[in-house]
């Protein structure tokens, strides 16, 4: 057994080494910040800590690249793997998470645009500007709103202050709608919304502003038949479910059911949280399933989707701007309440059906299937909430977020 898992399987010995491996690296972070002068023009990008091209750091990039006004800008964008993630421009540079380059750019830069937490030990100087964009509106708590046993990595003081502490560095959050900018300052612990930009959700633009065309294309680069339904499967990942390896994966989704049933008229695609991306092996169910949990963007996947089944997931607030049928299977929903994260608001609030085992998922598809086939949208008894819920969480949503955000950003 390698010491890299012996360090895994003992929590202490867990905890001590990332505490170290911060103190280390809070120092060198430091010299190489001391040292350096800010750049204006240059802007560093992450996107879930490095993973993926998407999100709203991606449509501001996409955004900026095609007005004049940027044409000097330099860009640099941080990934985990530099080489999957497409060709870009001249003005951008590719660098490796947590690498020397990349504390270099962020040393650097004079925005930084973000859609997640940084490495403790990045700190912005006075002169920089540390955009956080988040990664959805919540509906599970997090942050200092977290009180119920914290998770498998942190208690419920530590991520009190890891948020907290990284509140104090942002210079501007980025909000769709007043409940998140409600949700985002209680868990950040902001006392006054001064840093809040509510211009809308940049990364919905795509949504908005989606064609036939780009949702053929998708398909086709996909493999996914034209005369199938498309149903999307976004489960969250469990805070409990935890082992020397990281998060796991509890599949409560019975596949080879569902392909018995609906397997003349339904393709599945699976994109489970990027904790637990690696767990599932789709080759089994060729031709019916598709693991499509490394896509870069999951926008592209709620396009080409007609009907999302997820669970406590922040991804439905962003599918319902399509008006489009979506199923919350909640089968372990007072575990995840009592015991994990709890919600902000209760599920008489959710904008689709809500079924709590595997019988009543198959019913409630069968619903929306035969729907569909006959010409409907499979919103069925939805029809009138599905508005409702997007004047109250969508209610900026019109193809222009990026447009305004940039101009918030950069005229003040």
């Amino acid at each position: 057994m390698g010491l890299k898992t012996i360090i895994k399987k003992i929590p202490f010995l867990k905890k001590f080494f990332k505490n170290a491996y911060i103190q280390k690296k809070s120092v060198d972070f430091a010299k190489l910040s001391q040292k350096a002068s800010t750049d204006p023009k240059l802007l560093v990008f992450e996107s879930y800590q490095g993973r993926s091209f998407s999100c709203s750091p991606k449509a501001i990039y996409e955004y900026m690249l095609k007005q004049p006004e940027f044409a000097d800008f330099r860009y640099v964008w941080v990934f985990r793997d530099t080489d999957t993630h497409g060709e870009f421009p001249e003005n951008t540079r590719l660098v490796k998470f947590d690498s020397e380059e990349s504390f270099e750019a962020y040393a650097n830069a004079g925005t930084w645009i973000v859609n997640s937490r940084l490495r403790d030990f990045i700190v912005p100087r006075e002169d920089q500007r540390y955009i956080q964009c988040w990664h959805g509106t919540p509906f599970k708590k997090i942050g200092c709103d977290v009180k119920n046993g914290g998770n498998a990595t942190s208690t419920v003081e530590e991520i009190y202050n890891e948020y907290k502490n990284d509140s104090l560095k942002i210079t501007k959050f980025i909000s769709p709608s007043d409940f998140t900018t409600e949700k985002l300052m209680s868990a950040f612990a902001l006392e006054n919304a001064d840093k809040i930009i509510q211009k809308g959700y940049p990364r919905n633009d795509a949504l908005v502003m989606r064609t036939d065309e780009k949702i053929q294309n998708i398909k086709r680069a996909l493999g996914i038949p034209d005369d199938k339904i498309c149903i999307l499967y976004c489960p969250t990942f469990r805070d409990s479910s935890y082992d020397a390896k990281g998060y796991t994966l509890d599949m409560e989704l019975d596949i080879e059911r569902l392909k018995k049933l609906y397997g003349e008229d339904i393709f599945l695609l699976v994109r489970f949280h990027y904790f637990i991306a690696d767990s599932f092996d789709d080759s089994q169910y060729e031709g019916f399933v598709k693991n499509v949990s490394s896509y870069d963007d999951v926008n592209d996947l709620y396009m080409i989707s007609d009907v999302l089944i997820t669970d406590y997931s922040s991804v439905f607030f962003d599918y319902a701007v399509l008006s489009r049928p979506i199923i919350f299977y909640i089968y372990d929903i007072e575990e995840y309440k009592n015991n994990m994260r709890d919600f902000y608001f209760g599920t008489a609030m959710l904008p689709g059906f809500t079924v709590n085992d595997q019988e009543k998922l198959e019913k409630v598809m069968g619903d929306i299937i035969a729907d569909i086939k006959k010409g409907g949208n499979g919103l069925l008894r939805y029809k009138t909430a599905m508005p409702m819920f997007n004047k109250r969480f969508n209610p900026l949503e019109d193809g222009q977020s990026a447009k305004r955000v940039v101009k918030e950003i950069f005229e003040k």
